[in-house]
């Protein structure tokens, strides 16, 4: 993977503040944590924004593991303390989503652009809409974007695997439950890993 193309696309203007993880199936759950708790040190992330992005974040990288047919992943993250803007990607370059549905018999004839819309799962659609200033999953020779809360599918320079790409405002009160649809307590879970009895007696 050309981790320069990478930080030059998509963190040209912020490259030496960003972080680059590499995970695979034996240390992803130690990368997440390692990744979301450094994030969980800047006071100033407000701690919803934290609760929703740290269960969408994990989604990301096992879609990594479980669909990519590649053994790595890569996070590079940076966080814009001023402006208070998280960025964070996930990239792979494995079968890309296209090849990944197709392996589904339902799905074998589905065009790149159609299995970008369908490879969105909603709790991140849904983080994009509530906290997210940008929101990008590029694949093969496409790339879909969501931007100020519009969506638009175009073609790009190709890219063999799947490329995720998510800016986030850090300063915005949402509510996690909503992302995601009220499935499972996503607050709870991240205090419970994250957060110290200390700091949750500040949370009330």
């Amino acid at each position: 993977m050309n981790l320069s193309i990478l930080i030059k696309q998509y963190f040209s203007s912020k490259s030496e503040d960003i972080t680059i993880d590499v995970f695979d199936e034996k240390n992803i759950y130690a990368v997440y944590q390692h990744v979301v708790e450094i994030l969980t040190r800047h006071i100033d992330i407000e701690t919803t924004v934290l609760q929703a992005m740290s269960y969408c974040f994990y989604e990301i990288l096992d879609n990594v593991i479980t669909h990519s047919h590649k053994e790595l992943g890569t996070i590079i993250t940076h966080y814009d303390q001023t402006n208070h803007i998280l960025s964070f990607l996930v990239a792979d370059d494995g079968i890309g989503v296209r090849e990944s549905l197709a392996e589904n018999e339902k799905y074998a004839d589905v065009s790149e652009p159609d299995a970008l819309r369908m490879c969105i799962q909603d709790s991140i659609s849904l983080l994009a809409r509530d906290a997210g200033s940008r929101f990008e999953v590029r694949s093969g020779g496409h790339t879909l974007l969501v931007k100020d809360g519009i969506e638009s599918i175009s073609e790009s320079e190709f890219w063999q695997g799947t490329i995720v790409y998510l800016e986030l405002h850090t300063n915005k009160e949402i509510n996690p439950a909503e992302v995601v649809a009220n499935r499972t307590d996503v607050a709870a879970q991240y205090n419970e890993a994250f957060l110290h009895d200390n700091e949750l007696k500040e949370l009330w």
